[in-house]
């Protein structure tokens, strides 16, 4: 039996193609004011979660270190996080008014096949009041924001810590 530790070696961290809060800072400060705007009103454990789906959907390395450390920091558990990926398969992990919003955030995320059914919204609906549903849909939006300026840039995920602004 051997007692020295294995050392893994990692791929090598790639560095973002662009740092476009330096080179846009008004956009940046914007994108933030929105942010804040948005997550008004709404859950902390349930804003999460929506940042979380989406940047699954979106393939978001970066809004994904970020939303899953600050769902932990919100108290949310690993188990939801780790089924949030394959959520219709695990529905009993989350309530009916997370479903809606779970299912309304892939339905504004992937505008691909069409418009927001609208079973899909009617769901949501149900289970948030008007000026709730308005801020989700707000949540929605904006992290599909980040998502693009994420993916586009390659930003670098891991360096993340819980409550920083981005």
């Amino acid at each position: 039996m051997s007692t020295a530790q294995e050392t893994v070696e990692y791929a090598p961290e790639e560095a973002p193609r662009l740092r476009w809060a330096e080179h846009a800072p008004e956009v940046y400060k914007a994108m933030i004011r929105l942010d804040t705007a948005a997550r008004r009103g709404l859950d902390p454990k349930l804003y999460e979660l929506v940042k979380i789906r989406a940047s699954q959907v979106n393939h978001c390395a970066f809004c994904l270190d970020m939303h899953t450390k600050d769902a932990l920091a919100a108290g949310e558990s690993v188990e939801r996080i780790v089924q949030l990926s394959a959520w219709q398969e695990s529905r009993h992990f989350y309530t009916a008014k997370e479903l809606a919003a779970i299912e309304l955030t892939e339905a504004v995320t992937v505008l691909t096949d069409g418009f927001v059914p609208d079973e899909v919204y009617e769901r949501a609906a149900k289970h948030f009041e008007e000026a709730e549903l308005a801020q989700l849909i707000a949540a929605i939006t904006v992290i599909n924001a980040w998502n693009r300026f994420g993916v586009t840039t390659r930003m670098t995920p891991g360096h993340y810590q819980p409550g920083q602004h981005r």
